[in-house]
C-alpha cells in the first residue's frame, strides 16, 4: 500500500524556493569559473582533479629549475669554449714564432722582438685562465679567490691558486653535469714540464738565450700542451652539447605538462559562456513558472 505525501503551500513553496536556489547556484558557479578563467577554485570543485593539478604543479617547478639549471650550465661551459678557443689561436702562434726562432740566422735583437711577443701572448693567457662567469673563475674549481692563477710580481711565476673540486648543476632527473674544467686540467699540472704557462716561459727564454736545441724540446711539449688544452676543448663542447639536450628536453616537457595542467584547471570560455547563457535562460523560466505556480492561494478563491 502506498501512502501519498501530503502537498500543502508551504511545502510547495519551499520546494520551489530551493529548486530556484539551486539553479542560482549553479549559474553563480558558472559565472565564477568565467571571472576566475579556473574550473577549481576549491579543492571540493574536483578532489580528484586537484591532486592531479598539485601533481602537475610540482612537476611544472621541477622542470622550470632543470631549465634554470640549464641555463646556467650552458653560460659556465659557454665560457669556457670561447676562452679555450682564443688559448688554442694562441698557442698557434706561439708555435709559429717558436719555429721562427729556431733559425740561426736571427740576430739578438730580433730573438728579443720574438721573446717579448711570447711573453705579452703569455701574460693575455693568464688573462684567459683566469676568466670569470657570474664572478667565479671558470677554472679554478671551486676555490672561493677570485682568480685562478697568479703571478709573482718578483720572478713572474705563476702559480695555480684554485682547486680540483668539481662544480655541477642538475638538468634532469637523476642527470648531473659537470659545468667548469680546473686549470691544471686545461692547461697541465702545475710544476710539470708540459704545463703550458711553464713551457711559454721556457721558451722566451731560450729563444733570448739563443738555445735552438731548447727550443726544438718546448716545441714538442709545446704540442703535448696544445693537445691537452685541445682534449679540454673537446670534452667542454660534448658537455655543452648535452646541457643543451637537457634543457630543450626540460622545455619540451615544460610545454607538455603545462598543457596538462592546463585542461584540469583552466576554463574552457566558450562553453562556460554558452552554459551560463542556457543556465539564465532555464532560472528565468524555472523564475515564470513558479510564480504561476505558488501564485493562487486560498484567499484567491475566497475573493
Amino acid at each position: 500500500m502506498t501512502i501519498s505525501s501530503r502537498v500543502t503551500e508551504t511545502s510547495m513553496t519551499t520546494k520551489a524556493l530551493g529548486d530556484l536556489q539551486r539553479s542560482l547556484s549553479r549559474g553563480q558557479k558558472l559565472q565564477s569559473q568565467i571571472s576566475s578563467g579556473k574550473l577549481l577554485t576549491r579543492p571540493s570543485d574536483s578532489p580528484t582533479g586537484t591532486v592531479t593539478s598539485l601533481q602537475l604543479r610540482g612537476e611544472v617547478r621541477a622542470t622550470q629549475q632543470y631549465s634554470r639549471n640549464s641555463n646556467d650550465g650552458l653560460g659556465w661551459l659557454g665560457t669556457i669554449q670561447d676562452s679555450l678557443g682564443d688559448a688554442s689561436s694562441s698557442i698557434i702562434r706561439i708555435r709559429d714564432l717558436t719555429i721562427q726562432a729556431t733559425n740561426a740566422a736571427n740576430d739578438p735583437q730580433s730573438r728579443n722582438a720574438l721573446a717579448e711577443e711570447v711573453d705579452n701572448i703569455k701574460a693575455t693567457l693568464v688573462g684567459q685562465a683566469n676568466t670569470k662567469f657570474m664572478d667565479r673563475p671558470v677554472f679554478g674549481g671551486t676555490t672561493p679567490g677570485s682568480a685562478a692563477y697568479s703571478t709573482d710580481s718578483t720572478t713572474g711565476e705563476i702559480t695555480f691558486d684554485g682547486n680540483k673540486n668539481q662544480t655541477t648543476r642538475t638538468v634532469g632527473p637523476n642527470a648531473k653535469v659537470r659545468i667548469e674544467i680546473s686549470g691544471p686540467e686545461a692547461f697541465g699540472e702545475p710544476g710539470t714540464d708540459t704545463e703550458l704557462f711553464t713551457v711559454l716561459s721556457q721558451i722566451s727564454k731560450q729563444i733570448k738565450d739563443g738555445d735552438t736545441d731548447g727550443l726544438q724540446t718546448s716545441l714538442e711539449n709545446l704540442d703535448t700542451a696544445h693537445g691537452l688544452l685541445k682534449s679540454a676543448l673537446s670534452d667542454v663542447g660534448a658537455r655543452y652539447n648535452r646541457v643543451e639536450q637537457m634543457k630543450q628536453s626540460a622545455d619540451d616537457h615544460l610545454l607538455s605538462v603545462s598543457s596538462q595542467l592546463s585542461d584540469i584547471e583552466d576554463v574552457d570560455l566558450p562553453k562556460a559562456i554558452m552554459e551560463l547563457q542556457i543556465q539564465q535562460t532555464s532560472y528565468q523560466a524555472a523564475l515564470a513558472a513558479t510564480a504561476k505556480v505558488i501564485q493562487p492561494s486560498l484567499i484567491d478563491f475566497l475573493r
